[in-house]
């Protein structure tokens, strides 16, 4: 029985190359799983290979680094939450608050979003190359349009003070986990905390 060939490092070959988007969602999947699990800081390109069941040439290759990797799951991870500056103009504005308190707690609490957002968040705090890469995604894609749907003085300001709040109570509820809020209805949440959005965006 003749013995398979070792896998060669380097570009990938026509078979991978045939099966690329498979291979580089595959890729992206894994990036996800082991970001979430452990951070930026701890995740290597040969984890994520590991993970995904890939040469780790071919990470590099569709990917390069892994701030680039990283950026690329903070993409997917966030594309539910760029439709949220619509979500902020639809409707009358003294319910501009809740809507956005609605619409984040919702993605929050979708599974298929959260261990993604999770990911994102664990390795921005600790780890200033992935809070960078965040912080770039966040100010450029959400907060700038958020601001962009308020006529209203200091908006960006106010967007950020906005996100700051929904920030704080998703670290406190999905990530550290405090009681009472971890196990909170989100609709008691939702009442509470939608005053105090509807101050930071739209008040005098």
């Amino acid at each position: 029985m003749t013995a398979a060939a070792p896998r060669r490092r380097g570009r990938p070959s026509r078979t991978d190359s045939a099966e690329a988007p498979a291979t580089r969602d595959r890729i992206l999947a894994a990036a996800r799983e082991e970001f979430a699990e452990r951070g930026f800081e701890k995740t290597s390109m040969r984890g994520i290979a590991k993970a995904a069941d890939v040469d780790s040439a071919l990470v590099h290759h569709y990917f390069g680094t892994k701030e680039q990797i990283f950026e690329a799951s903070i993409e997917v991870a966030i594309g539910p939450l760029l439709s949220a500056p619509g979500t902020v103009a639809e409707g009358p504005l003294d319910g501009t608050g809740e809507r956005l308190a609605r619409f984040f707690f919702g993605v929050w609490e979708n599974p298929a979003t959260r261990k993604a957002l999770l990911a994102i968040v664990r390795s921005a705090v600790n780890n200033e190359v992935a809070a960078g890469v965040f912080r770039r995604l966040v100010s450029a894609q959400l907060l700038r349009r958020v601001a962009a749907q308020l006529d209203v003085p200091d908006a960006e300001l106010r967007a950020e003070l906005a996100a700051a709040q929904l920030v704080g109570i998703a670290m406190l509820r999905y990530v550290i986990k405090v009681e009472p809020l971890a196990s909170a209805d989100p609709e008691q949440i939702i009442d509470r905390v939608s005053p105090m959005i509807q101050s930071h965006l739209t008040a005098p």
